[in-house]
């Protein structure tokens, strides 16, 4: 006899999951098929489930009324004798719970219970927890579970059916379409499909929030929805992932989407995901339909289950990574986190910190995060989950923290900014346990502020019973993570060093990340877009000549260096971009209406100076273009520029606060940045990215995800995207995005050797004497006040500065390599397996030193001569790559370790040569517009110019013309004309000026430039 493998074989195979036995068993063993068995009891339950049978549904009411009725006289006789006095009593609770679930929604009534005159009904009984009563756990065996097969579910129509329907007590949670690919048909298509187009959503059984959760579940794939909108319903993908990527993995034992009926359907983890995952958004005020019904996606239910599970068992004191890359809905994951580990309790009596298997595992969870809005959603979600409201306190005080612990909140929010402040002013705290949630572990967290964080939970001994030498040691141990605490810290791009600080170290000497939600599957599973499929990238060429007839000698090396950012940053060079950037963006982007007419863009500057001067110019051309739309700038504190000084208020007209919500308002399409907003900031309407900066690494992953959002209202994908860097090459950014598009890990820990290193090459220049070390660290830890410290780092400035007579690269080396040692120490003592205490006594002894070190900012190397040495004559920009889509590594990225080198000021002899050197080293390198030699180039410039300047309606359109808008049409007509006459000599430049806009906008500038400046 041959297998089945249609539709339904699988209904049979879940069926038989469930319950233990399927209809087609019972009905070969000729038993009835009734709901009950033969002693009148309902049949069977294998497995947790009931069979149930589809004439036992009420399509009215959209209830199996023989499970509901059942589970009401099992457990409630006394509730429902008082309604049972009354004739037509079934019809009164039935119609009460109609009006009641219409108006919100059956997660509401499985919460909160139903009301009927004087008597209330529990319609579900919660899962217990490990310290409920006996009374508890046996009221949750009596919740009746059942799965019905092939639904009838229509009362206009009877022959319609849903293949199967998962219910409680009679009232439904999930139901189910089910394909199989074997017969040709899928869940991603054809089950999606008949929810959208052969279903009757107007029946109450597949109304807003009528069931909980809708599926569309094939062999290997599984979605769902909460909300069945005909055509328009979105279906969320419920996957494991593969390979990092969409999709499930092979399962050895079954189908790949078995997860699902062996793990997410099961009895408690049904009760699981009602009790502390679904939420209904909105106000209960606002009209059902209008609300937003929450289920968890696979990931950020198994995240937290795995983060709960582990806990349990291993108790406090633990560290978890969790890599979820954009879109995963990490808000929401870090919400059921918070509020389920407020309610976690230990697996066994002795497991580590806890107190007990009866008491929580933590006394608080900690919320650490620079985003306010997760506040109101913490508060929002714990009214829906917890019968005791007044359990979300924010702190953005030291004073607010402090209170809301000693009012025993349970979990308390606060900002990264205001962390390290709030934790100075804590008491000791080392009798409570704590679970902090650290919201975009970035390396912000691997220092000094996580550092005092630790040390507020630390373990603190009586002041008066220890030495100097044992505060410093305990100052050190403080810095570790305590066992008093464990840590959760949530970052799509995670550092090495936050690997090494909260990831799993393996055997193999490695650190992996505890949960992950890779980059790859949140791009194939459409929550966030590709922004790396429409690259294009542009090459500047330029050239710059003397200004001076002297010829005075330059460090090669760094005359380069300082001459491309003089070139890049000069007024002209990023006019001329500016140009190319509103020639591109207002076409393409606004004239197209993408995101029906509210596509913006970001415009990522080198700097604030850089920034200010985009504003400008862009601001100019578009006065000249009659004002298409408004711009805003963002940067932080005020800048000085040519003797002005800048601040974002004043340049945009309204406060800071305000720059996020002017920038979502439609006028405003244009937003330019430096560093501020390059993080963190949500804007789905952001469609294109106008690069002048380097990136690289981190930062280049997060700052060109500030594209990726979604904004499904407005139809946003991929093909809107749009990213022109002026700075970057694709290779260069594919560096960048590879170790974090699938598994990011530590190939090893860091060599912390380097800090011997660095503190023999410190000690040998003579800043400091050894004994002033100690001095100092044993007043600072005595709390001694502070003008009695100052003598001791005043000596050793005043050394460094005037006593030793060292030179001014000398000195740059010697801070260098003092902050490289604070900050490698910093990050790296709270994880240090054995302590150094001569590191941790010169840790704050540098700490406090380096601040008062002063280094000669006033031409040290001589670069400003250099500078008012040199003029820019040419620049112009070629496309090297359209449109380029940048493909990643399909492969887990392992990060090296820190492992620096210690580095200084200066490496070795420089090499100084002439100016006139420099300046034809620096042409030869940068000015490849084309094929031919700098020399070449710079005649046809000049010949051209001289051709522009000679044609017949050069000086009365152009020259004599104060219209600047006439002026260009005009100049542009001429250029035009002058390039079609020497299309023959000049094939090569011909087919840059016609074909690539960058280049012809740039060239355009320096024609029109050089035709001026000559006439």
């Amino acid at each position: 006899m041959q297998s089945k493998t249609n539709e339904q074989a699988l209904e049979a195979t879940i069926e038989k999951q469930l319950t233990g036995t399927t209809l087609e068993a019972i009905k070969a063993e000729g038993l009835t098929i009734d709901g009950v068995n033969e002693s009148g009891e309902m049949y069977p339950a294998g497995n947790g489930y009931f069979i149930g049978q589809a004439q036992n549904f009420n399509t009215q009411f959209a209830i199996d009324e023989a499970f509901f009725w059942q589970f009401l006289e099992t457990t409630q006789k006394v509730e429902l004798e008082k309604i049972k006095r009354q004739s037509d009593w079934k019809l009164k609770i039935l119609n009460r719970f109609d009006r009641m679930v219409k108006k919100y929604g059956i997660l509401h009534l499985l919460k909160k219970g139903l009301g009927v005159d004087d008597a209330h009904f529990t319609l579900f009984y919660v899962l217990p927890l490990a310290s409920s009563s006996k009374a508890v756990k046996e009221r949750f065996e009596q919740n009746s579970f059942s799965v019905t097969r092939q639904l009838r579910y229509s009362a206009d129509n009877p022959r319609e059916e849903i293949d199967m329907v998962l219910f409680v007590n009679g009232l439904p949670l999930v139901t189910m379409e089910l394909k199989n690919h074997w017969t040709g048909q899928n869940a991603k298509v054809h089950g999606q499909q008949q929810y959208k187009t052969q279903r009757d959503t107007n029946q109450p059984l597949l109304q807003f929030a009528r069931s909980i959760v809708h599926f569309a579940v094939d062999t290997d794939e599984a979605y769902m929805t909460t909300k069945l909108n005909g055509r328009d319903t979105f279906f969320l993908p419920f996957n494991k992932g593969n390979n990092h990527g969409k999709g499930n993995p092979p399962n050895p034992f079954g189908h790949k989407t078995a997860y699902l009926w062996e793990e997410v359907f099961t009895r408690k983890s049904l009760a699981n995901i009602i009790q502390h995952f679904v939420r209904m958004d909105g106000s209960k005020k606002e009209a059902l339909n209008s609300r937003t019904l929450f289920f968890p996606r696979y990931h950020q239910m198994n995240v937290v289950r795995d983060i709960l599970g582990h806990a349990s068992k291993n108790g406090v004191g633990q560290t978890y990574l969790i890599q979820h890359s954009a879109g995963s809905g990490k808000s929401n994951s870090i919400t059921w986190a918070a509020y389920q580990l407020i309610e976690t309790y230990p697996e066994q009596e002795n497991t580590p910190g806890s107190k007990g298997i009866d008491q929580p595992l933590f006394d608080s969870v900690i919320v650490v995060t620079d985003r306010r809005l997760l506040d109101k959603q913490l508060r929002e979600n714990i009214k829906e989950f917890s019968e005791v409201k007044n359990i979300v306190s924010p702190a953005y005080s030291s004073k607010e923290l402090r209170e809301s612990l000693e009012q025993g909140k349970k979990i308390i929010i606060t900002t990264i900014q205001k962390f390290p402040f709030i934790i100075d002013g804590m008491a000791d705290l080392s009798d409570k346990r704590f679970a902090v949630i650290i919201d975009e572990a970035h390396s912000s967290q691997s220092g000094t502020a996580h550092d005092k964080m630790n040390q507020a939970m630390g373990q603190q001994a009586d002041p008066d019973e220890v030495d100097v030498q044992d505060k410093i040691i305990l100052a050190m141990q403080a810095r570790k993570m305590r066992g008093n605490a464990s840590y959760m810290a949530f970052t799509a791009t995670p550092k090495a060093i936050t690997l090494e600080k909260f990831g799993m170290a393996e055997e193999d000497g490695s650190f992996k990340p505890f949960h992950l939600y890779s980059m790859k599957q949140a791009i194939e599973e459409g929550f966030i877009l590709d922004v790396l499929a429409n690259y294009t990238t542009l090459k500047s060429y330029y050239e710059i000549e003397k200004s001076i007839e002297d010829n005075p000698l330059f460090d090669t090396a760094k005359a380069q260096k300082k001459l491309r950012a003089f070139v890049e940053q000069h007024q002209q060079t990023i006019h001329t971009k500016a140009e190319i950037v509103l020639d591109h963006f207002i076409p393409h982007i606004v004239n197209q209406k993408r995101l029906k007419g509210k596509a913006k863009a970001m415009v990522v500057t080198q700097s604030i100076e850089s920034a200010i001067k985009y504003y400008k110019a862009l601001t100019t051309i578009l006065e000249a273009k009659g004002h298409p739309f408004k711009i805003i700038i963002a940067f932080s504190g005020t800048k000085t520029l040519n003797g002005i000084d800048y601040s974002e208020a004043e340049m945009n007209g309204f406060g800071d606060k305000d720059t996020s919500d002017k920038f979502d308002e439609d006028e405003y399409r244009m937003l330019i940045v430096a560093n501020k907003y390059l993080t963190g900031f949500d804007q789905p309407k952001l469609c294109a990215m106008y690069v002048d900066k380097k990136l690289q690494g981190v930062m280049a992953v997060q700052a060109l995800s500030r594209l990726n959002r979604s904004a499904n209202k407005l139809g946003k994908k991929t093909e809107d995207l749009f990213i022109l860097d002026f700075f970057n090459s694709t290779e260069d950014i594919k560096t960048s995005f590879d170790p974090f598009y699938t598994a990011t890990s530590l190939s090893q820990a860091t060599d912390v050797n380097v800090l011997h290193e660095l503190k023999d090459v410190l000690d040998e220049v003579g800043v400091y004497e050894w004994e002033e070390v100690e001095n100092f660290n044993e007043l600072f830890f005595q709390k001694v006040d502070a003008q009695l410290l100052s003598p001791i780092i005043d000596t050793a400035a005043e050394r460094f500065k005037t006593e030793l007579e060292l030179e001014d690269e000398e000195k740059a080396d010697f801070k260098i390599k003092a902050k490289q040692f604070v900050k490698i120490y910093g990050q790296m003592a709270s994880i240090l397996p054995f302590e150094v205490v001569q590191w941790e006594k010169l840790f704050w002894f540098l700490k406090f030193l380096v601040p008062k070190l002063p280094i000669s900012d006033t031409n040290v190397d001589g670069m400003d001569e250099l500078l008012e040495s040199v003029d820019l004559s040419t620049y112009g920009l070629e496309r090297v790559k359209l449109n380029h889509s940048i493909g990643l590594e399909d492969s887990d990225s392992e990060l090296d370790p820190q492992n620096p080198s210690p580095r200084g000021a200066y490496g070795g002899e420089e090499e100084r040569d002439p100016l006139e050197l420099i300046i034809q080293s620096f042409n030869e390198r940068w000015f490849q517009g084309w094929e031919a030699t700098p020399d070449d180039q710079r005649l046809k410039f000049i010949s051209l110019s001289k051709s522009i300047q000679a044609h017949p309606d050069f000086q009365t359109k152009v020259a004599e013309n104060h219209d600047e808008q006439n002026k260009d049409l005009a100049f542009r007509k001429i250029l035009d004309d002058v390039m079609s006459k020497q299309r023959k000599q000049e094939l090569d430049l011909y087919r840059l000026y016609a074909k690539d806009e960058s280049f012809y906008q740039a060239f355009f500038d320096t024609m029109k430039r050089m035709a001026s400046v000559g006439k």
